[in-house]
């Protein structure tokens, strides 16, 4: 055993290896496992899977002898039948491994074989089977087949360590099966969202470098008057005047150095008719950050030229709510694929030897997933202003965080200086609206620095008496921020409208982003006063209510540690569900997984015991917190772990964390999964060794 360890070892990463290759197609995982499994173990090999329909699909068999190989398939292969046998059955069960072994120099009677016919050797010598192992596959905690492996030599066994490498293999190839079943969901996934580029009403070209066309969609393509597919490798330059051709030119070096543009054009048509679009530009890269085209979007505003007022600004609002829900969604869907992928990838750093390719790559893939979170997180907070809740926000925090939005939205021409001191107070907002305020005024500045500058952001402490600001103004402990810039500035008249909704200087401007930034802090009970001078810049006061103090001590999750023994795991996603249970059994915990909360319900009305709930947040039949408030009525004081792709801002009131729950979210690493479990249960006895 100790000799052959690290050799297995090797060719058990070898095989993990040549899986994820294959995982696009499950025939060829089943393939390369079989292939594997009759190298390691000797003699054929075979794996016989599910179909969709419930019945099982062809075997896929594996015998170093090709003679062999067409024989002891036709004899094994049950294709086409229901896993109602007595084999099938127990496996399904018990999850674990069937050893059967002849007795003596008399071969197996008993074995998994077809029902529907006797079997008849064409070659006259049908094969022979002294000692076989049946292994089930275990796919998105689901029964999914079984491995088969059999030997001919009479007296033949498995040894106690051969059944522990079938074990291995099957579940690797579990894992290579989940894999290529979440790659198929991701395809169909591309698909809808390559359907919905498909169809919005917004004509969509992508152009290389020199403003030629390489994509196209269908309305475009009706804005041009040229079928889409004759408009790849066209210039855009072709259907532009002079001036718009020399305005292209610039928007594409704009695009090139990094930044976006929005304005009007002027578009002729290829019948020599004109259209008045509105052209939307952003840059494209690559993971390494290098320019390779441009993402054009082209609204057609012909038939709505004169309509500049109301109703084009409410539409505009309307995509952009619907942009904030399609991030907000996008995220969470990306948040469950890559804990998927950090939590395997953890799990891989931590079975494979520090300094290996394998390690490094999988710290790798752990890092670029840390900064996946980063960013999703961060578009989740920003980007969802519906259902959020306030929440007491330390200012340093805030600033903090809204330091690289900034950074974003005012590009390179433009410096930027925050000051703020630890003692700040902190205020009560919704944090995705007081941030997207923050940034619309960041970018109100921008606007105002065509040639460059600073803006500088500075937060202090303020107490205000009665009548010291405007009438109605907000008094006593105040949070006073001031965004200052060195642009243009404003006069007078433009300085008192520009609080207003829809005023604005500019012809492609939405005359919002004042308006916005000014509604959210009012609605927080806080004001907001403009000073400006044509040629001295603008400077914008907010003056912000402090929070209320809190009187009550906040609650020591240690003090009153409690022992975990059993741990109720409800996850509607199969594949995150499985990767929790890997995640946390190392620590020795008795794991109970149910992929639906009514089930998990009816477990513990029938008297199931947990002592630990670890659940999703948003799932379809009952949510987190209703599952926990109906577990609760069992077990008043069972701890919950709520897990979830939004972030706790974004969950809103539908999530209300009391002192014995916590929420941890995706993605998340075992370290992290099992330090929450720490801080919300108390210490944890280390799990004894087996040797």
């Amino acid at each position: 055993m100790g000799v052959m360890a690290y050799p297995l070892r090797y060719a058990l990463a070898d095989l993990a290896l040549a899986l994820s290759r294959a995982a696009q197609d499950a025939a060829t995982v089943c393939a390369t496992a079989a292939q594997a499994a009759a190298d390691m173990l000797g003699d054929g090999a075979g794996i016989q899977l599910l179909r969709d329909d419930g019945r099982y699909d062809a075997l896929t068999f594996h015998h170093p002898d090709d003679e062999l190989r067409g024989p002891y398939a036709r004899l094994l292969d049950r294709e086409g039948e229901l896993p109602d046998d007595d084999f099938s059955t127990g496996l399904a069960a018990s999850r674990r491994p069937v050893v059967l072994a002849g007795e003596g120099a008399e071969p197996l009677t008993e074995l998994p074989r077809p029902r529907h016919q006797a079997y008849v050797d064409p070659g006259g010598h049908p094969p022979v089977v002294h000692a076989a192992v049946l292994c089930p596959v275990i796919v998105d905690n689901t029964y999914a087949g079984y491995l088969v492996l059999v030997r001919a030599t009479p007296g033949a066994v498995y040894t106690e360590t051969d059944v522990e490498l079938a074990r291995d293999i099957a579940g690797e190839l579990s894992l290579a099966l989940s894999s290529a079943r979440a790659i198929e969901r991701l395809r169909a996934s591309e698909e809808r969202y390559r359907r919905v580029l498909e169809t919005i009403p917004e004509g969509v070209l992508q152009l290389d470098t020199d403003g030629v066309a390489t994509y196209a969609n269908e309305p475009i393509g009706v804005v041009l008057g040229l079928p889409r597919d004759q408009l790849v490798g066209v210039s855009l330059r072709g259907f532009l005047d002079e001036q718009g051709q020399n305005e292209l030119m610039r928007r594409l070096t704009e695009c090139r150095a990094g930044r976006s543009t929005v304005g009007g054009a002027r578009l002729m048509r290829a019948d020599g008719s004109q259209r008045s679009v509105r052209m939307s530009m952003m840059p494209l890269v690559d993971e390494h950050a290098q320019h390779l085209g441009v993402l054009c979007m082209i609204t057609d505003t012909t038939d709505h030229i004169d309509a500049r007022g109301l109703k084009r600004q409410l539409d505009h609002l309307r995509r952009l709510d619907s942009m904030s829900q399609l991030i907000g969604g996008i995220s969470h869907d990306f948040n469950n694929l890559m804990t998927v992928v950090q939590g395997s990838a953890d799990m891989i750093a931590t079975t494979t030897a520090e300094g290996s390719p394998q390690h490094q790559m999988a710290k790798d893939i752990m890092d670029a997933v840390s900064t996946g979170r980063t960013l999703t997180h961060q578009l989740l907070a920003f980007g969802r202003t519906e259902g959020n809740r306030p929440e007491v926000i330390p200012i340093p925090d805030l600033l903090t965080d809204v330091q690289s939005l900034f950074s974003r939205t005012l590009g390179e021409r433009i410096g930027l200086d925050l000051a703020f001191g630890p003692d700040v107070w902190p205020v009560r907002a919704e944090r995705g609206p007081l941030e997207q305020a923050l940034v619309n005024l960041a970018a109100n500045a921008r606007d105002a620095m065509l040639h460059g500058g600073m803006l500088r952001v500075a937060a202090t402490n303020e107490v205000i008496e009665p009548g010291q600001l405007a009438e109605g103004a907000p008094t006593g402990r105040l949070v006073h921020m001031v965004i200052q810039d060195t642009g243009t500035g404003m006069s007078d008249e433009t300085r008192r409208r520009a609080l207003e909704p829809f005023f604005t200087t500019r012809p492609t401007a939405a005359g919002l982003g004042l308006a916005t930034a000014a509604g959210v802090v009012q609605g927080i009970g806080g004001h907001i006063t403009l000073e400006s001078q044509p040629r001295m810049g603008t400077t914008v006061h907010l003056y912000l209510p402090a929070a209320e103090e809190r009187t009550t001590p906040a609650v020591d999750r240690q003090s009153t540690p409690s022992i975990i023994g059993r741990v109720l795991i409800v996850e509607d996603q199969p594949e995150v569900a499985q990767l929790v249970q890997r995640l946390i059994a190392p620590a020795g915990y008795e794991i109970t997984v149910a992929t639906d909360a009514l089930m998990a319900v009816t477990q513990v009305a029938a008297g199931a015991q947990p002592d630990l709930l670890i659940t999703d947040v948003v799932m379809p039949a009952m949510t987190g917190p209703e599952l926990a408030a109906a577990l609760r009525t069992h077990h008043p004081d069972l701890p919950v772990l709520y897990m979830s792709g939004y972030t706790a801002a974004s969950l809103g009131p539908q999530l209300h964390l009391d002192a014995n729950s916590m929420l941890v979210e995706k993605p998340f690493t075992r370290s992290t999964l099992l330090g929450a479990i720490r801080s919300l249960c108390g210490p944890q006895p280390v799990p004894q060794s087996g040797g």
